[in-house]
């Protein structure tokens, strides 16, 4: 998304909390500027550890040269301080989820929620003053426009974010060669995005299963898993693209704010057996380019991966669904939702 951005304003700076040109060489053609907490110990490679310092990160910068920011956030980006005169348009990608939405997975015993209260109640209390400061807002979907109305009590628009369809384009559909028989998963391994539930579900089922990805959860899963589940870790674009292409489908497991995954999978004419929940909703079409389970739970799972069976998917129609989120149709419509606000902002601020 920032790249996106970058290509529509090229001479925008990005100010961050911290930048580490290592494991973000991508961000190498913005001009970087990191807040203090860049000179703090360990915060390039732990951010995580200073959680209580990002509002004063952000509030520490000064935009008064600038007409526009977009502060693209599901923190605390959106609480940055700007004058009247400049507009501040958020793209949200969540109200800020260990907060909101997301509390309950990310404090999940009764020990963190008595440790962590404290420390929740006063970071809520600074993202509900946060959330005012931007003058408008653009969300990443239907899910997260529905989470900023609820929890932030503010409108906004929706742009979904690009995807990279050329770079998962197939080669002919009918004349590829015939899938292979196993399911895909490909996911950062880490425990909201249930890959546990998948590998419970297919060690039950005893078919193959292929997950990529790494994460926290990684040995806890191999560990776990019998040997029709195969770990492939971090794989570069083109090996990735390949298991794609030859999977029977893709499993989407978590309820995700919109979910990249699946759109990759239909671009490389794959469908979907998702989740019922989240941005999946707003990008499967049921029937056409994949399924969906009600529940979180290995009977649901089960029971849809087993009407699966039965059912047949064009890759032609997963493909066409993919093109809908393209680059070249989010910069299109990000640009004109800017001006569009950007006119209505001069209007308020320069009209007597």
């Amino acid at each position: 998304m920032l790249l996106a951005l970058h290509e529509l304003w090229p001479e925008a700076p990005l100010y961050t909390s911290v930048y580490n040109p290592e494991t973000a060489p991508w961000a190498k053609v913005f001009r970087v500027i990191p807040s203090f907490l860049q000179a703090f110990p360990l915060a390039k490679t732990n951010h995580e550890r200073y959680s209580l310092l990002m509002p004063f990160a952000f509030e520490s910068f000064n935009f008064d040269e600038y007409d526009l920011v977009i502060s693209l956030s599901s923190e605390a980006a959106k609480g940055i301080l700007t004058k009247p005169k400049t507009l501040h348009l958020c793209y949200c990608l969540t109200p800020t989820r260990y907060l909101w939405s997301g509390c309950d997975q990310y404090f999940d015993s009764p020990a963190k929620k008595i440790f962590a209260q404290p420390f929740i109640k006063a970071l809520k209390a600074w993202d509900l003053v946060a959330a005012q400061r931007p003058d408008e807002y653009i969300a990443i979907s239907k899910t997260v426009q529905e989470r900023i109305a609820k929890y932030y009590k503010r409108e906004s628009g929706v742009v979904y974010p690009p995807v990279e369809t050329d770079k998962f384009r197939t080669m002919n559909y009918e004349a590829r060669a015939i899938v292979d028989k196993y399911f895909l998963v490909v996911s950062r391994l880490v425990k909201y995005k249930k890959v546990d539930l998948v590998v419970e579900t297919f060690n039950r089922l005893g078919w193959s299963l292929k997950v990529i990805g790494v994460g926290r959860e990684y040995e806890k899963l191999r560990r776990r898993a019998d040997k029709n589940i195969e770990f492939l870790g971090q794989l570069t674009d083109k090996e990735l693209l390949g298991y794609y292409q030859n999977c029977q489908a893709v499993i989407f497991p978590p309820e995700e704010d919109f979910g990249i995954v699946p759109l990759e999978a239909q671009a490389a004419g794959r469908p979907v057996i998702a989740f019922r929940a989240g941005g999946a909703r707003e990008t499967v079409i049921e029937g056409k380019t994949g399924i969906f389970f009600d529940k979180q739970t290995v009977a649901s799972l089960t029971e849809c991966l087993k009407n699966f069976k039965s059912l047949k998917f064009e890759s032609a129609s997963c493909r066409q669904q993919a093109e809908k989120f393209s680059l070249k149709r989010f910069k299109k419509e990000f640009e004109l939702q800017v001006l569009t606000k950007w006119q209505r902002h001069t209007k308020t601020i320069f009209t007597p």
